[in-house]
């Protein structure tokens, strides 16, 4: 029976890119609030859903706006679950060999980083989505701040560790450049996540201690970051440009991913400068300006290039029964754009075609949730039938469709 139980245990597997999901629910529940904080708000700090305004709005604005809200609640509870959800998957694999195996494996590997990126969303989510709706929160922030330095830096110290602890995996182990694909950006994804938090921290606070801890730590994840990035995007485009045709279909979601890592290090920039001025005084205002545009007007050609290398990927594969995991990474970019779109409306010009963008971005981004939770839910229900079958990292295959 222990015999048993110990090869079972063996066994045992999870895929962390399970994680996208959660992450995405997250990064929606958080598109409204930014939406709300830079082309609603004229007050200073943050807005609760007291000074939205409900009752003396166009007709037009109230339903867009109680529609915005119902998204937030929506997608922040399915955060909630499906992170408690996955952790119940994710820690008992972590005890088992098959997870170290998978965490020798430099081409595999960053995918545990996708737990890492999610639980950074969840202090975003606390801070925009949870605090918008709890007066509580709301008239106590600062009394929150230390509490949440601590979570923080937990969090801070643990996914350090791992990166290091990757780096040194790739630098020791031997394995083909050539075959890296974007997925390698989920390592300048989570310390730009860990670190676009940090710097809230460090801009909100009003205690010094508490914003200079904090900004000094997100400046050592955050340089971390940019440095990965820099190194990971040349060396992948290269393999890219020397591969034929493009990668395979379960890599192309991650084509996109180059959006979020942009956003997050240009709020992190963005909020530094606010801490510089908060702390130091030294009006750096046109600075954080000049962030915000340059990332967003990088944003913008990159995600038409992206959506065109796309085009086919979403006629052939998106819209028909097949799942993979890694088309939860569709979400993000989608997420990352509206959000810092919602900051250049504020920094630049604000204008209606502005407004509209972040708007269909959102709607876009619920849309591709909605039809990969319904893929994920069917593809579930499948597995639960066939023996054998995970839809976790895997394609529906072609005979369990035809026996639907």
């Amino acid at each position: 029976m222990t015999e048993q139980k110990s090869v079972s245990q063996s066994e045992l597997q999870f895929n962390p890119l399970k994680f996208l999901a959660a992450l995405g629910a997250g990064g929606i529940s958080v598109m409204p609030f930014a939406f709300f904080q830079f082309t609603h708000h004229s007050g200073k700090g943050l807005i609760s859903f007291s000074q939205v305004g409900h009752g003396s709005l166009p007709f037009w604005k109230e339903g867009l706006f109680y529609g915005m809200e119902g998204i937030m609640v929506v997608f922040a509870l399915l955060h909630f679950f499906l992170t408690a959800r996955f952790m119940g998957g994710l820690l008992p694999w972590m005890k088992t060999q098959s997870y170290k195996q998978f965490l020798q494996d430099p081409l595999k590997n960053a995918s545990i980083l996708a737990p890492f990126i999610s639980f950074g969303m969840t202090f975003n989510v606390f801070i925009a989505s949870v605090r918008f709706f709890v007066p509580a929160m709301s008239e106590n922030l600062q009394v929150l701040m230390m509490p949440a330095l601590i979570a923080w830096a937990i969090l801070w110290l643990a996914l350090l560790r791992m990166e290091i602890k990757l780096l040194g995996i790739s630098f020791a182990q031997s394995f083909d450049v050539s075959k890296i694909n974007f997925g390698w950006l989920l390592h300048p994804f989570a310390l730009g996540m860990i670190t676009v938090t940090g710097t809230g921290i460090a801009a909100m606070s009003k205690d010094a201690d508490i914003a200079h801890i904090s900004a000094f730590m997100s400046a050592v994840s955050g340089s971390m970051g940019v440095f990965l990035l820099t190194v990971k995007t040349v060396a992948i485009f290269k393999s890219h440009f020397s591969a034929e045709g493009l990668p395979d279909k379960q890599f192309l979601p991650s084509l996109l991913i180059v959006i979020p890592n942009i956003t997050l290090y240009g709020i992190s920039g963005f909020r530094l400068v606010h801490y510089m001025d908060n702390q130091f005084g030294t009006h750096l205002h046109w600075l954080a300006q000049v962030i915000v545009v340059l990332s967003f007007a990088f944003e913008v050609w990159y995600m038409a290039f992206g959506i065109s290398m796309l085009r086919s990927y979403f006629k052939k594969h998106f819209f028909n029964q097949e799942f993979h995991v890694s088309q939860w990474g569709l979400i993000c970019p989608f997420v990352a754009f509206a959000v810092l779109g919602s900051f250049f409306y504020k920094v630049f010009v604000p204008n209606p075609f502005g407004y509209a963008v972040v708007i269909a971005t959102v709607i876009t981004s619920v849309t591709i949730y909605g039809i990969l939770f319904k893929k994920n839910i069917k593809c579930m229900a499948i597995s639960r039938k066939i023996k054998g079958h995970d839809c976790s990292d895997s394609l529906i295959p072609k005979p369990i469709q035809q026996a639907q």
